[in-house]
C-alpha cells in the first residue's frame, strides 16, 4: 500500500462508525482528497484535536481504493479557535471552505491550497473586514477556477463600464448593457478589482453600501458558475 506525505487543510469531517471520521482535506500537492482517521473519536487518540476544520497539519496517509487512511499528524497551524469563538467569522469561514470543497473536487494546484490558508489566516487575525475577506476569496478562487471576471472594459464597445453580468462574468456600459446585469457603478466595480488583485487600501475606502452590493454580486456569480447554492451562504453574517 504506497504511502505519501503531505501538507493539507481540514475542510470537512464526517463520522464514520463509532470512533473514525471521513476528512475532506484540501492538500498542497495531491489536491482535494478523501481520508479515513481512524480512532480519532476515542478520548484516547493522539490526533483527533488535529484534524479538524480550519486547521492545517503535516499528514502522512496510506493510499487506498476508494479513501486514503492518516496514519501521521503533526499540526502545522489552527485558525478554528479564533474563528469559530465569533459568529460573524464562524459563518464566513465555513462559506470559505463550503467553496474550497466546491471549487477544487475535480482539479486543484498549489495555488488553490495557498490562497485557502492566505484567507483562513486572515480570517482568524481579525485585522481586515471579514466579509470583504470571503468576497475576496471567492473571486480569486472562480478565477484560478476558470471563471475569470473581465471587469475592465465594456465587453462590446470598450467604454468605461458600469454593470456586471453574474452569467458571464463581463461588464458593460449603458448602451451595450446584457440582460440581468447588475449596475455597481465605477465605485462597485473598482471595489470588485480591489477584492480580486488583493488592494486592501483601496477595498478600505469603499462605502458600506458599495461593500453590500459588491458581496452580493460575488455571491451571485459564485453560485450561477457553481450551478448551485452553497448551504453555508444562508447564514452568513455580513454586518459589521
Amino acid at each position: 500500500m504506497p504511502v505519501y506525505r503531505d501538507e493539507g487543510i481540514i475542510i470537512r469531517t464526517h463520522k464514520l462508525g463509532e470512533v473514525d471520521r471521513i476528512l475532506t482535506i484540501l492538500t498542497r500537492r495531491h489536491g482535494q482528497i478523501r481520508a479515513v482517521a481512524k480512532g480519532v473519536r476515542k478520548t484516547s487518540s493522539r490526533f483527533g484535536a488535529r484534524l479538524e476544520p480550519f486547521m492545517v497539519a503535516d499528514l502522512q496517509l496510506y493510499e487506498g481504493r476508494n479513501l486514503d487512511t492518516v496514519s501521521q499528524v503533526e499540526q502545522l497551524a489552527s485558525y478554528g479557535a479564533e474563528i469559530v469563538a465569533d459568529y460573524q467569522l464562524y459563518t464566513i469561514g465555513n462559506a470559505i471552505l463550503e467553496a474550497a470543497e466546491r471549487l477544487t473536487r475535480e482539479t486543484a494546484s498549489e495555488s488553490h491550497y495557498l490562497l485557502l490558508i492566505g484567507a483562513l489566516r486572515t480570517l482568524a487575525q481579525n485585522e481586515k473586514p471579514a466579509p470583504q475577506v470571503l468576497d475576496s476569496y471567492l473571486l480569486r478562487s472562480l478565477a484560478l477556477a476558470g471563471w475569470v471576471p473581465d471587469l475592465d472594459q465594456c465587453h462590446l464597445c470598450q467604454n468605461a463600464p458600469i454593470s456586471f453580468s453574474t452569467h458571464t462574468g463581463a461588464v458593460s456600459c449603458s448602451s451595450c448593457e446584457l440582460p440581468g446585469a447588475v449596475r455597481l457603478g465605477s465605485p462597485g466595480l473598482e471595489l470588485m478589482r480591489a477584492l480580486l488583485a488583493g488592494d486592501w487600501d483601496t477595498v478600505s475606502r469603499a462605502e458600506d453600501q458599495t461593500k453590500e452590493a459588491v458581496g452580493n454580486v460575488v455571491s451571485t456569480y459564485l453560485q450561477w458558475q457553481l450551478e448551485r447554492g452553497l448551504r453555508s451562504l444562508r447564514f452568513l453574517e455580513r454586518s459589521e
